[in-house]
């Protein structure tokens, strides 16, 4: 079986003085691919980078471009030009606009609420715009804002949709995505017992709509499944220091649980898992 992380900040600094030992680690584990997000125009450079430093590793790596909308208090138009710049010139060299979308909790506690939705959705409208024009798919950010996210994606009707990253919420809401044309993005939210709404979402949803994530270093795993990773398969260098820290290897965790929810048998969802990602992000 081989596996995909299709989210993963491998560019955090977290990771820097780790990365080719961390590399070899997913090697061994069947990870043949990482996708990675960038955030701001403060990584843009850093996340192509990375993926031209380790062009020969075994793992692929494949950066992808977008200002998620945590990171837009000091920007404006000009950095939206200089994303429309950098996209076009690292075109052939992206598989994606991300990692873009709209967070309601940040709009909620914002001191002018009205102001910072009317710039979220300004900068995610710009971004949808630009995927349309780039033929590229998407990945979406949400957290509390479904209703604000999905007006928009059916507005531009993007031909290579996307992928809805950490994906919560009921088999309507899944399903007004998939409408769409977008997969949904299953990463450690389903190690939780508390999740059982989308556990339950994920019960029903077609196989073919899936993808796995990690959105490392971020997003780990529930203390109860984390505490039976097997220490063979990490270094103790990446694991000893910070146990809170998510890595691209508990892919293997999020597959085995997901296992665990779907009918089909475990060599059928991993062969599915990753005709998935080929027909997003590679056809």
């Amino acid at each position: 079986m081989q596996f995909t992380d299709s989210h993963c900040h491998l560019d955090d600094i977290t990771f820097q003085q780790q990365l080719p030992e961390l590399l070899t680690q997913c090697q061994r584990l069947s990870i043949q691919r990482i996708i990675i997000p960038a955030t701001s125009p403060d990584n843009f450079e850093q996340v192509l980078n990375l993926a031209k430093r380790y062009n020969d590793h075994a793992v692929k790596l494949y950066p992808c471009l977008g200002i998620h909308p945590w990171y837009l208090d000091n920007l404006n138009e000009d950095h939206l030009k200089q994303l429309t710049s950098k996209v076009q010139k690292a075109r052939n060299n992206i598989i994606a606009l991300g990692e873009i979308g709209i967070d309601g909790a940040n709009i909620k506690r914002s001191q002018a609420p009205e102001k910072e939705l009317a710039k979220q959705q300004h900068f995610f409208d710009y971004q949808l715009n630009l995927a349309k024009q780039e033929e590229l798919p998407v990945i979406i950010h949400h957290r509390q804002s479904h209703d604000k996210i999905i007006p928009l994606l059916k507005k531009y009707q993007l031909t290579r949709a996307g992928v809805i990253h950490g994906f919560t919420g009921s088999y309507q809401q899944a399903k007004d995505y998939l409408d769409l044309g977008f997969k949904l993005g299953i990463g450690s939210t389903i190690t939780y017992a508390r999740a059982k709404k989308t556990i339950n979402t994920l019960k029903r949803v077609p196989i073919e709509s899936l993808l796995l994530e990690t959105d490392a270093p971020a997003m780990p795993l529930s203390k109860e499944l984390d505490n039976v990773i097997e220490q063979d398969q990490l270094t103790q260098g990446l694991t000893s220091n910070e146990p809170a820290i998510n890595y691209p290897l508990k892919i293997i965790q999020i597959f085995n649980v997901l296992s665990q929810i779907r009918p089909e048998s475990t060599n059928d969802i991993a062969k599915q898992l990753e005709s998935n990602v080929e027909q997003l992000f590679f056809c």
